[in-house]
């Protein structure tokens, strides 16, 4: 159903895809937007478990896009070195590929909104939990169920490893 990389000597192990994903600071959301266009937002998210986590409003753009097609990509650049001397970048990027559903039960809503606590304000508990408590009914969470990973370097990175 997915493709193969067509530059497979470059793909990363599956252990360093997964931790690009925990590490990584912001990604892009790839959804199905209006008028057939792709829409690519960047989102703050958190990853566990094979599973992302990202919020957002109750309404606009990309709640619309997720109820028209469930099916998302996100990507994730962990490294992106320019190296002028060689017109090149030394990079290191992961793309997931999986199904999305906003999360309805405020238990699901609350146990997501704790994971982004946790990963963005994490010397701030008592603060992000209030501010979770006070806006968990204006909050919206989605989940994104994982069904494919990939994981790539520059090549010049990967001649490295050997």
């Amino acid at each position: 159903m997915f493709r193969k990389m067509r530059r497979f000597g470059q793909q990363l192990p599956e252990e360093e895809s997964v931790q690009i994903l925990k590490e990584g600071s912001h990604a892009v959301l790839a959804l199905h937007g209006d008028d057939d266009y792709p829409y690519a937002v960047p989102v703050s998210y958190a990853y566990e478990d094979g599973k992302i986590y990202f919020h957002g409003a109750k309404a606009g753009h990309k709640v619309d896009a997720i109820n028209k097609d469930e099916k998302v990509s996100l990507c994730v650049v962990a490294a992106d070195d320019v190296v002028a001397s060689e017109a090149t970048t030394y990079f290191k990027s992961v793309i997931a590929f999986g199904r999305v559903r906003q999360l309805t039960e405020e238990s699901e809503i609350r146990a997501a909104a704790v994971k982004l606590g946790e990963k963005y304000s994490y010397d701030y508990r008592e603060k992000y939990m209030g501010d979770i408590d006070r806006q968990i009914g204006a909050l919206a969470c989605f989940e994104i169920s994982i069904e494919h990973l990939t994981g790539k370097e520059a090549v010049e990175l990967t001649a490295k490893r050997r």
